[in-house]
């Protein structure tokens, strides 16, 4: 958003202005449609800033429903954003994760915010096609209207509807069956956290499921493995060589990202990066360790992530 949205002054007094009050109120929804749709902050943050630029320009007394009108003009930019990214992202260097973030409290106390930002789904997002995850997203997420969802996409209300069918049941295909508490996730992210810092591999195997996927992305940056490690004693095994091999050891800090508990990762005081999981049956089934630093941005600072 540029300097215009930060509104008028006159003799210091700030000077209301309805179109910049309106785009402040709605941010947090935007910014999260936005990010749910690219799964990268940075790429929302320019989507928001395209949908100010356009917002401006508006003849606020002949729109009836400004957040509907906002929503409308956000998924239209993150649907072309998307498009482009998906080419970008058929080069990018190993597997690639969303961007994580650092929320508020609130956000892991809203579930079904937070499974829809978790880093699971968001995985699984990245499966359905632009269109669809636009369709998707805006229904099941934010329950918004097939008509609305139409001059957003631009279908019309029927093909919306055929769509919003054919993504709810390729994602229910594919999401985590079942939800877990955040409580149950950080009592195996601590046992995670302890066996790791001693080294302990019977300790490891002991907290991973039998089947558990660990994906990393290093963005071809950092060390990252090409391709997912799957096995709890490849992922054991992999994770203890890859965070001892540096004559600076690492620790790890317990934090809350994508409206989930997870670590991060430090060495020497740096950030290394971040590692989020998911668990089921108190025992982890997947881990995402982000240690690309073009998406560590936004990982001590908390991201406001709001459906409303």
């Amino acid at each position: 958003m540029d300097s215009r949205a930060e509104g008028t002054e006159v003799d210091g007094e700030r000077i209301a202005d309805p179109a910049t009050d309106t785009f402040v109120a709605h941010r947090p929804l935007l910014f999260t449609v936005a990010y749910e749709m690219l799964g990268s902050a940075a790429d929302a943050e320019d989507v928001l800033q395209e949908t100010w630029l356009r917002w401006v320009e508006v003849d606020l007394a002949r729109v009836l429903d400004h957040r509907a009108f906002l929503v409308r003009i956000t998924t239209r930019q993150a649907l072309n954003r998307l498009r482009a990214m998906k080419r970008r992202r058929e080069t990018y260097v190993g597997p690639w994760l969303p961007e994580p973030l650092a929320t508020t409290p609130d956000v892991a106390q809203a579930v079904e915010l937070a499974e829809s930002v978790s880093m699971a789904m968001m995985l699984v997002l990245e499966t359905l096609s632009p269109t669809e995850r636009a369709v998707f997203v805006l229904r099941e997420v934010f329950d918004v209207g097939y008509e609305d969802i139409a001059a957003a996409v631009g279908k019309n209300a029927a093909s919306v509807r055929q769509i919003a069918h054919r993504a709810r049941k390729h994602v229910d295909a594919r999401r985590p069956r079942k939800a877990v508490s955040a409580t149950e996730t950080r009592a195996a992210l601590e046992s995670f956290q302890r066996v790791l810092e001693t080294g302990d591999l019977q300790g490891l195997l002991d907290v991973l499921a039998p089947e558990v996927v660990l994906v990393g992305d290093g963005g071809g940056i950092r060390r990252a493995a090409r391709r997912p490690t799957v096995g709890a004693d490849k992922v054991a095994r992999f994770m203890i060589g890859a965070l001892g091999k540096n004559d600076v050891p690492p620790s790890f800090a317990p934090t809350s990202v994508n409206g989930s508990p997870a670590l991060l990762v430090r060495r020497g005081g740096e950030i290394d990066g971040v590692l989020a999981a998911h668990v089921s049956d108190g025992r982890i089934t997947g881990l995402y360790y982000v240690r690309n630093p073009e998406k560590l941005h936004r990982v001590e600072s908390e991201t406001p992530l709001t459906l409303r």
